[in-house]
C-alpha cells in the first residue's frame, strides 16, 4: 500500500514527537527505535523510510524540538519573548516536573556529550538559539554585556532545572527554582 507524502510527512512529524518525549524522559540509550515506533502508533519497519540510523533520529529530534519550542509550541513555557514571562515559565514546578515536554538541554545535558556529532551539533543550534533569545529579551545595551548577561542567565537557568530535578526534597526543589529566578531578575535588571 502506498503512502502519500502527506501521510509520509506526517508519519516522520509522529515519530519525532514521541522520540523527542522519550528521549527527554528517559534519556537516549535507554529508548530503542523499536519504543519509539510503538509510541508513534506506527511498525518498527517504516523507521528506516524516514531516518538512516537511530543516531540520525537522535540529531533530528533534538533539532525538532528546539524548532516547535522556539515556534511557541513546546512545553516548558518556551514561548513569549519577555525575560519575566521566560524565566516563571522555565524556573516553574510545571517545567521541572514535566520533562518529557520541556527543555531538551535541562533534559539531556549530561547525555549529550555520548551522542554522535550530528546530535552535539543539533544541541549547540540549540543553545545558541536560547541565549540569542535571553539577550533579546534583555534590556537594550551594550552588545557584548547582553551576550554575558545571556549566557550566564541560560546556564544559570538550566542548571537550576537540573538541580531541582536532581533532588528528593520538595521544598528545597522550590526554593532552588524560586532563588536561581530572583538572582537572575536582580542581575539583569542592572543591565
Amino acid at each position: 500500500m502506498r503512502v502519500s507524502r502527506e501521510q509520509m510527512q506526517a508519519n516522520r512529524l509522529r515519530i519525532l514527537d514521541a522520540a523527542s518525549r522519550l528521549f527527554r524522559e528517559k534519556g537516549f540509550d535507554a529508548v530503542s527505535v523499536a519504543e519509539v515506533m510503538k509510541a508513534a502508533g506506527l511498525t518498527h519497519g517504516g523507521f528506516y523510510g524516514h531516518f538512516d540510523s537511530k543516531d540520525d533520529l537522535v540529531a533530528r529530534a533534538i533539532a525538532h524540538i528546539f524548532t516547535v519550542q522556539e515556534a511557541g509550541q513546546g512545553g516548558g513555557g518556551q514561548g513569549g519573548g519577555e525575560l519575566a514571562g521566560y524565566l516563571n515559565a522555565y524556573l516553574s514546578p510545571w517545567h521541572r516536573d514535566r520533562i518529557g515536554e520541556g527543555c531538551p538541554t535541562a533534559a539531556l545535558v549530561a547525555d549529550i556529550r555520548r551522542q554522535a556529532a550530528a546530535a552535539r551539533t543539533a544541541m549547540t543550534d540549540g543553545f545558541r538559539s536560547q541565549i540569542d533569545r535571553v539577550a533579546a529579551a534583555l534590556p537594550a545595551g551594550d552588545p557584548a554585556q547582553a551576550r554575558r548577561q545571556a549566557v550566564g542567565t541560560w546556564a544559570a537557568m538550566v542548571g537550576a532545572v537540573v538541580l531541582a530535578r536532581a533532588i528528593d526534597d520538595p521544598v528545597l526543589s522550590e526554593e532552588i527554582l524560586d532563588q536561581t529566578r530572583s538572582w537572575i531578575e536582580e542581575k539583569t535588571s542592572d543591565a
